[in-house]
């Protein structure tokens, strides 16, 4: 019992640190680096970058999510069931759900309206539909990463209240 819930507070240690580390640290060195270097297409190209991170990030947070989810029910079967299954499972399928609209349909939205213009986003003007639509939806993807980064303080802090988490 204690590797599978070792396994499910590794996971999700990785899972809220990469969000972390992404929101704090990269994004802002990634802009500041890139558009010193070049001040016509760093933006741009800051943005490409940080869009293949991301792609990969989701992969990673998908991979994650599974292992906590399936770490619970393991526990759940296994016993002891852990405190609160059922909201910690709602929690992980929220953090889950909230992934897989960010990965997909939102990035996939935000790469189709940087394809239509021919210069960096934040030079559109702001009445363009293309730049409200870009904002939107990059304002879309970050309230769902700060939502997750919050529910995975919520599950990491129910974790390491448990005195079970510690013992064989």
């Amino acid at each position: 019992m204690f590797v599978v819930r070792y396994l499910a507070l590794a996971a999700l240690v990785v899972w809220v640190g990469a969000m972390v580390v992404l929101g704090a640290l990269v994004t802002p060195s990634m802009l500041r680096v890139l558009e010193a270097a070049d001040p016509s297409t760093g933006r741009v190209l800051a943005g490409l970058v940080f869009s293949d991170i991301l792609s990969q990030f989701h992969l990673l947070a998908l991979v994650c999510g599974s292992v906590i989810f399936v770490s619970l029910w393991m526990m759940k079967f296994i016993g002891p069931p852990p405190s609160g299954f059922v909201v910690r499972s709602a929690i992980v399928a929220t953090m889950l759900a909230l992934t897989l609209y960010s990965g997909i349909p939102v990035w996939r939205e935000l790469a189709q309206v940087q394809r239509q213009v021919s210069s960096p986003v934040r030079d559109i003007p702001e009445t363009d539909a293309r730049k409200v639509r870009f904002d939107g939806l990059q304002g879309r993807s970050t309230t769902m990463m700060t939502i997750n980064i919050g529910l995975g303080f919520v599950l990491l802090l129910w974790y390491v209240s448990e005195r079970t988490v510690w013992h064989a």
